[in-house]
């Protein structure tokens, strides 16, 4: 199974047209030149992907590697909530 690292590589690759092996975790979403609506569009991209709903005002990102510690948060988050409420409703 692919890490969120890779998994967020793809989605860059495939809406940016990047090169894979310049998106290290140490690449800075300023070098990658994103605007606010690029990043607008990519969260949406994010969200699909990881199924997966982002807090706008909690995601203050720098680089490739905040993103995957947030995302691996919100994933933690979100599914021990479902987990949570899936096993009250049984």
């Amino acid at each position: 199974m692919p890490t969120t690292l890779e998994r967020l590589q793809q989605l860059f690759v495939a809406r940016f047209d990047y090169n894979i092996e310049k998106l290290t975790v140490t690449t800075t979403l300023e070098k990658l030149g994103l605007d606010s609506l690029d990043m607008v569009d990519f969260l949406f991209d994010i969200e699909s992907e990881f199924n997966i709903k982002i807090p706008d005002r909690e995601f203050k990102v720098t680089t490739i590697q905040d993103m995957v510690d947030a995302l691996d948060r919100f994933i933690s988050e979100q599914y021990s909530e479902q987990s949570v409420g899936s096993s009250r409703n049984n």
